[in-house]
């Protein structure tokens, strides 16, 4: 009784927007679906908004919308990535201002590199400013993209792939530059980081960036149980980890078989891919936290999470032909795309929550930039494997 009564004057102290925002949610997903290629254009526009609203002004991307506090500082991690979803966008569509925006994201993040390579942890106005392993490898994916489409950015990216590289611990584990902004501890997680190294590894081979991503793969691996779950594998709960760092995990491996074309690791990314899978709910949703036998945690999904599992799957599809992995896919991706606004106030017009419904304990109350990047990407994917389906 106490505890509810709570929640209601907790409530009341709310703005309008996010009351709002949470009735909507608590009312369930609406039952149109705006479609795949009108999500990547809403969340597009999006993200140009985010980068353009930054409070801090500075080219990056703005790490969330707050309907609390409004727009934050710039992210540099997550602007890492989202470059090369700018540049692939601006190839697919033909358009040039996305390619000055990731100009412009690119030169932030070179005049923010430290002088050892990496990148700082948290928003770029975070109190502790220290070089940190995963952080850096987002922003490295940047930086390759950079160097593939313009020719710039290269020392940049030498030097990313360096301090990565160099740092790396004999048994592939990344642990003298740890974030200060999670629990501390292993993170396999950083198969995500190993990504960054596949892709200088593509534009400066004979470097050894691909040789160490793929030791930390091998030692990630060494994470897995036999039923695909993976331990340490969260950014604080790793006996319930997010499927947010599950994705990356399944991503990061997923990477080094594109690289190598070894079956282990696309037989290890089908095991986890397949535990995932046994816990869709027929709507597409997974729900934000799991444990080790793949049961639910919260009532609450990770939106973030459900796109990278999403691509993730539709990858698996085109590799196997396994219709499971396609419709998996399409059906989690259309759970996201329902969760879109459409229309309304333009700081959340095509934006994506951290969690359905917005009060989940994943970017509570926020439309993250990455989750509009994962959703983008993941719907892309989705087009292409429907043309595939066609072929």
């Amino acid at each position: 009784m106490l505890s509810a009564l709570r929640n209601r004057l907790a409530s009341h102290r709310l703005p309008a927007a996010a009351r709002e925002e949470r009735r909507r949610d608590t009312q369930g997903l609406p039952v149109q679906d705006p479609g795949a290629a009108a999500v990547i254009d809403a969340c597009l526009a999006w993200l140009c908004r985010a980068q353009d609203c930054s409070r801090s002004a500075d080219g990056g991307v703005a790490r969330e919308f707050s309907l609390l506090t409004g727009w934050a500082t710039s992210y540099p991690e997550t602007t890492g990535y989202i470059v090369p979803t700018m540049l692939a966008e601006a190839a697919v569509q033909g358009r040039n201002d996305l390619h000055e925006r990731a100009r412009h994201m690119l030169d932030w993040l070179g005049a923010i590199q430290r002088e050892d390579g990496g990148i700082q942890g948290g928003k770029i106005d975070a109190p502790i400013k220290r070089s940190v392993t995963f952080n850096t490898g987002q922003v490295l994916l940047g930086f390759c993209a950079g160097a593939q489409t313009f020719g710039d950015y290269r020392d940049n990216m030498h030097a990313a792939a360096s301090f990565l590289r160099d740092s790396l611990d004999d048994d592939g584990c990344w642990r003298s530059h740890p974030t200060p902004y999670a629990a501390p501890g292993e993170k396999a997680y950083e198969t995500h980081v190993s990504w960054g190294l596949f892709e200088a590894e593509r534009q400066a081979p004979g470097e050894g960036y691909g040789e160490a991503g793929l030791r930390q793969v091998d030692w990630a691996l060494g994470k897995q149980r036999e039923n695909g779950w993976v331990a340490d594998c969260c950014l604080n709960r790793p006996a319930e980890p997010l499927t947010h760092t599950i994705g990356y995990y399944l991503r990061g491996i997923i990477e080094a078989h594109r690289l190598t074309r070894e079956q282990r690791y696309l037989g290890a990314a089908r095991k986890t891919a397949d535990g995932l899978l046994a816990v869709q709910h027929a709507d597409g949703r997974l729900a934000g936290r799991l444990r080790a036998d793949w049961t639910e945690t919260v009532s609450w999904a990770c939106l973030t999470g459900i796109s990278q599992i999403a691509d993730c799957w539709l990858y698996l599809f085109e590799e196997t032909g396994d219709p499971r992995y396609q419709h998996a896919g399409r059906t989690a991706n259309a759970f996201v795309r329902r969760t879109v606004h459409m229309d309304g106030d333009a700081d959340t017009r095509g934006g994506v929550k951290g969690a359905f419904p917005v009060d989940g304990a994943y970017g509570r109350y926020e439309f993250l930039n990455w989750a509009a990047k994962f959703t983008i990407d993941s719907n892309r994917r989705e087009l292409a494997s429907d043309h595939l389906r066609k072929l």
